[in-house]
């Protein structure tokens, strides 16, 4: 399959593209939400434009309501969040817990999807357990008691935590801490008694939270896809937000990378514009590369995903992995060539720095897919 878009996702590019332009810029969500400290980190009023765009249905299906696309659709709106450093929880609500109900049962379905495709809900999933991305231990437990179950445990870094009507809590119901096997997927809701969380702003300023889950009771209604039997739904969950981060990662780094063109052709040193040096030219020439093989590689991952390709998971973390390099080049070129004033908050591209910091750490790091990478690989 070719690794561009096809005439309708193209339409679907451009439609965001300008809608995340005009409503998402910087100016007007990111630096005003974190100047008020917002202790949510986005605009609900922009959510609900999300939902008359049709954004956050991308990956509902048809029969609930959605427009049953795919990945790939995903991927083309978070680029351009991701390309405006728009704040949203499109990320963890319409891709990482709409994949985690896409296995929930209808009644969880006609309890939380109606409110996510009119952009009156929130979700976020609580899935590590530690400072690092290692969802192969879950500690989290889940016992039963009466007709449902008790869960008791911790989570960190809950990105949109605070803000989420209902948490998508991977427990272990049977097993030892790494075990495969033995995982249960929750619906909890947000005020389920036992349920508390301490907000953290992270760098980017967005806002998680450090949940804990002290015997918090819920129906066995609550539980999303099979009782111990969790783990494939956890994983489609995990490949689903890893390619959008990827993506949003791509789009970090056209973002970073337009504004320092830009700049190049703009900022004079000794006479010269700054971009007419052969030095500097070489760098950016780099860079756009970079950024054009980590773009193919994560829509080959987003394909993958939607042809559920065996292949699949080993491309996702190739994705992650190249577009957080490539992100990592991008806003640290961006700042090196902007000079001292890339230092500065008066200029947006020390702020594609912090968005990346952050987008770094969401669903395992470079290190953490290129050992996968090896890993599937047989090394």
């Amino acid at each position: 399959m070719p690794l561009y878009h096809t005439e309708d996702q193209a339409m679907l590019a451009d439609s965001a593209r300008g809608f995340m332009a005009e409503e998402g810029a910087i100016a007007k969500q990111l630096r005003h939400f974190r100047d008020i400290d917002c202790q949510d980190g986005f605009g609900h009023a922009l959510w609900q434009q999300f939902a008359e765009m049709g954004f956050t249905g991308i990956l509902v299906s048809e029969a609930d309501g959605g427009l049953g696309m795919g990945h790939v659709e995903a991927g083309i709106v978070l680029e351009e969040i991701g390309r405006n450093l728009t704040p949203s929880p499109f990320l963890t609500s319409a891709v990482a817990a709409a994949t985690a109900l896409g296995a929930a049962n209808a009644e969880l379905k006609a309890r939380y999807l109606p409110g996510l495709l009119a952009g009156d809900s929130v979700f976020a999933v609580a899935i590590d357990e530690g400072a690092k991305h290692r969802p192969e231990r879950i500690r989290t437990r889940a016992e039963r008691a009466g007709n449902g179950f008790k869960l008791s445990g911790t989570k960190d870094f809950v990105v949109h935590g605070g803000s989420a009507d209902m948490l998508v809590v991977a427990a272990r119901t049977a097993g030892g801490d790494d075990d495969a096997d033995g995982i249960t997927l929750f619906a909890v809701p947000r005020d389920s008694a036992g349920l508390s969380q301490d907000k953290v702003r992270l760098v980017d300023s967005s806002m998680a939270t450090h949940l804990t889950l002290d015997g918090v009771q819920l129906d066995a209604d609550a539980v999303i896809g099979e009782l111990d039997g969790g783990r494939a739904v956890l994983n489609r969950v995990l490949a689903a937000a890893r390619a959008g981060a990827a993506a949003e990662s791509v789009g970090v780094a056209q973002g970073a990378f337009d504004m320092t063109a830009t700049y190049l052709k703009q900022r004079k040193q000794f006479g010269k514009l700054i971009g007419e040096f052969q030095a500097l030219q070489h760098r950016a020439a780099h860079l756009y590369s970079e950024i054009e093989i980590a773009r193919a590689a994560t829509i080959k991952a987003q394909q993958l995903l939607d042809g559920e390709s065996e292949h699949a998971d080993l491309m996702v973390s190739v994705a992650k992995a190249k577009a957080g390099k490539a992100a990592s080049l991008a806003v640290k070129e961006g700042v090196q060539m902007h000079g001292g004033i890339g230092m500065t908050d008066e200029y947006d591209i020390g702020l594609y720095m912090k968005r990346d910091r952050a987008l770094a750490e969401f669903m395992g790091d470079v290190y953490y897919h290129a050992d996968r990478v090896a890993k599937l690989s047989g090394y």
